[in-house]
């Protein structure tokens, strides 16, 4: 495994965090295809044994129960100084008024919450998983440099949203003397690739670490584009997010792994890893041979013929994955 820092913070974090919405009690969230504690453990211990130290999981996945699996797996098979533990703020938790969104209230409410879930007394990245459009970016922005200040949480991050937005959030901290954003977890890959043409420049140009989430799209690079998965049969979600023509990349994914003989999903993560700007793809895993493709996508060099190959057949997307 390799290593590298998180833009221009000095956290060292491996150049694959597994994500970690595929584990979680199956009943308690929105997802049929997670997995329980008892078979998410293994996975987790493959990864810290593989030398995986960077999780990503949320205080909404599977109604917490994400948080409670990774948490006491990271505890048992880790030293929690040797990992870095990433949870996000903003999705709706509970019903009724301040049980969602970037208020004050709500994120003061939710960092302890799953603070208390993951077993931890800090998180290292707290993200703020969507733009909250009805909360003054202000109030957000202290709300959260008072947790790094409370020491709850180590650096702050944010996910998709328009360029702009990233940008004001960034200022409004920057000129109160508040903390900045330090990653953004966006959705980038393959057969999405709007990012590239604002908020990838800005996170280079500003030094913000790239996480890019669905770095695989769903599933959609690493098995012919008709082949169904349990998780695309009922992923409403993920079935918003990718067009037919998008068909053609998936092809040249197969393509060149099997020209290289490896499969398609190391394809896929090797053309991400190649990006200067990306500092960490977010990977999930419901089976062993997920994070041993990960892993070994991290030594796989593809040609500059190879990736122009795999870019040549892109058409634009309508934006996705802000919501």
């Amino acid at each position: 495994m390799r290593y590298t820092r998180l833009g221009a913070t000095g956290l060292e974090v491996s150049v694959v965090c597994l994500g970690c919405m595929s584990f979680g009690v199956p009943e308690r969230g929105a997802h049929p295809w997670s997995l329980d504690e008892e078979t998410s453990r293994p996975l987790i211990r493959q990864a810290i044994e593989a030398g995986i130290t960077f999780f990503d999981t949320a205080n909404v996945y599977s109604d917490g129960t994400s948080e409670e699996i990774t948490g006491r797996a990271l505890a048992d098979f880790a030293r929690r100084d040797e990992v870095v533990i990433a949870t996000k703020v903003f999705g709706r938790t509970r019903p009724g008024p301040n049980g969602a969104g970037l208020s004050r209230k709500a994120i003061l409410s939710e960092i302890d919450h799953s603070l208390r879930r993951l077993g931890t007394d800090h998180v290292d990245l707290y993200q703020i998983h969507r733009f909250d459009p009805d909360t003054p970016i202000e109030e957000t922005m202290e709300a959260l440099h008072d947790v790094v200040k409370a020491g709850k949480a180590r650096y702050i991050g944010a996910s998709s949203m328009w360029a702009w937005q990233f940008a004001k959030a960034q200022q409004v901290a920057e000129r109160n003397g508040w903390t900045r954003f330090v990653s953004m977890q966006n959705h980038y890959n393959l057969i999405y690739r709007e990012e590239e043409r604002e908020m990838l420049p800005l996170c280079a140009d500003q030094g913000v670490g790239v996480i890019p989430w669905s770095p695989l799209a769903r599933g959609r690079l690493t098995r012919p584009w008709d082949e169904a998965t349990a998780r695309s049969a009922t992923d409403e979600f993920g079935a918003t997010l990718y067009q037919p023509d998008d068909r053609l990349i998936v092809e040249r994914v197969l393509e060149i792994g099997e020209r290289r003989e490896v499969p398609p999903a190391r394809v896929a993560l090797a053309w991400l890893l190649a990006n200067p700007t990306v500092t960490a793809p977010i990977v999930g895993a419901t089976a062993a041979r997920h994070i041993e493709d990960a892993v070994a996508a991290t030594e796989l060099t593809l040609t500059e013929e190879e990736i122009a190959r795999l870019e040549e057949p892109y058409t634009p997307h309508a934006v996705a994955g802000f919501k």
